[in-house]
């Protein structure tokens, strides 16, 4: 079946609210993805502050609160275009460019990953509604699109990119199959289908396990293809490793790595100390320190034992680094929201945890006094739902919205003896500043 066909005969009916229109501006500057569920008009979000107070103290520049999620669609939708075109060839070219040059979004995001994802997300996406249930209902076709893919994966030979962008589509439905959460109860149907797609997935990407040299776009689909087969404990932290080698300024590998080391996954916490400090030692040039915060970030935040097992003075000494080294406002909201708001608000009851989480806590104050200077709501907005890659936002300029009353409330707390003084705090491009209200 070819995929033109597949898309106009299956996906298109299937999908039909799910289809994603070209990112539209409103007449307030506020980014409109998906009409249908957007009021007629909502104020901008500057003016959507906690308190008229915190409103006239705190002056700080919002971008787009949307713009990482605008460039990530303009990617993914050039591959989803290009495949409803069978255009294959400038799939693959475009992903090799990308891959070569280790382009990324501002928020760090592979733009390779996001090609490759908008070129399967019609069969993908197909798949998971058909899976809603956890099962598929009698005589769901979803099976057509990966084979409309495996089609395409004939035609295209030994091309490394295409190969990738199909296994990753197998292994997309396999966790559809499965569901995402580590603990989920799985049925032995269901399990058997998740197994089926990542022995598919392996099987495809054999072939070029000897490639050299290396793509990083090919050695992230093998950290992918680890998480899914039977010996992925015994060697996906090589994996991870490899590709953190190829490109070190890809601090998502390392998050990755962090939580696929804990011992719901693949790993122990001896190996997810020991990994920390070897990343971060093979990274020191780019990162310093700051490797061994980026693989405990996430993991910390998911388990109370590897929080309660922390090196505290290294993960801060971390953070330090990684704020000295890169002036990008995305990172330092990322650190200061992770810091408030997801560290600052979980306590699992784990007495040694929190008191590790209420020392990172603390480190927001010096983030934003030293390294702030403006604010990105859709972080503090993921931070205070722990950055959960299964959250599902209805509508991104509320929960945009919802993300800047958080940071205002934080940031106005910090500031608060300034305020009660009658000062105005101003963020410039060299920080916060106190003046005359």
């Amino acid at each position: 079946m070819q995929l033109a066909s597949y898309f106009s005969k299956t996906v298109n009916p299937i999908l039909g609210a799910f289809k994603r229109a070209t990112p539209q501006i409103d007449e307030d500057g506020v980014v409109v993805p998906h009409a249908h569920v957007r009021p007629k008009r909502i104020a901008t979000r500057q003016k959507q502050t906690p308190t008229q107070n915190d409103s006239d103290a705190l002056v700080i520049p919002c971008p787009d609160p949307t713009a990482e999620d605008r460039e990530r669609d303009f990617h993914q939708m050039r591959g989803q275009r290009l495949a409803r075109q069978e255009n294959w060839d400038d799939i693959s070219s475009a992903i090799r460019l990308a891959d070569r040059s280790l382009s990324k979004t501002s928020g760090g995001m592979p733009v390779a990953d996001l090609i490759s994802y908008g070129a399967r997300a019609d069969v993908v996406q197909a798949c998971e509604h058909a899976l809603l249930s956890g099962k598929p209902a009698k005589g769901a076709p979803i099976l057509a699109g990966i084979e409309a893919l495996e089609e395409v994966l004939a035609e295209c030979g030994q091309d490394y990119t295409i190969a990738a962008v199909v296994a990753h589509a197998h292994m997309d439905i396999a966790w559809a199959w499965r569901g995402t959460c580590w603990d989920a109860e799985v049925s032995q149907r269901n399990k058997e289908a998740f197994q089926a797609h990542f022995d598919r997935a392996r099987d495809i990407l054999d072939p070029f396990q000897s490639l050299t040299p290396k793509p990083a776009f090919l050695a992230a689909a093998e950290c992918a293809l680890r998480g899914g087969c039977p010996d992925g404990k015994l060697k996906i932290a090589d994996a991870y490793q490899q590709l953190i080698d190829l490109d070190p300024e890809n601090a998502r590998a390392m998050r990755a790595m962090g939580n696929h080391l804990l011992p719901r996954w693949f790993g122990d916490y001896n190996q997810l100390e020991l990994e920390a400090r070897r990343t971060a030692s093979r990274t020191q040039s780019t990162w310093g320190a700051g490797a061994y915060t980026w693989v405990q970030l996430d993991a910390i935040a998911f388990d109370d034992e590897a929080c309660a097992r922390l090196d505290v003075s290294f993960f801060v000494d971390g953070l330090h680094d990684i704020l000295e080294r890169t002036n990008n406002q995305y990172i330092v909201n990322l650190m200061a929201a992770y810091c408030a708001n997801t560290m600052g608000n979980a306590r699992g009851g784990h007495d040694e945890a929190d008191q590790v989480r209420s020392q990172i806590a603390e480190c927001a104050k010096w983030i934003i006094r030293e390294h702030l200077t403006e604010l990105h709501p859709m972080i503090w907005a993921h931070a205070a739902r722990g950055f959960d890659n299964s959250l599902r936002v209805r509508c991104p300029d509320r929960f945009a919205a919802a993300g800047q009353a958080d940071a205002l409330r934080i940031i106005g707390n910090l500031f608060r003896p300034d305020i009660a003084a009658g000062r105005k705090v101003v963020f410039t491009e060299d920080g916060p500043v106190t003046r005359p209200a």
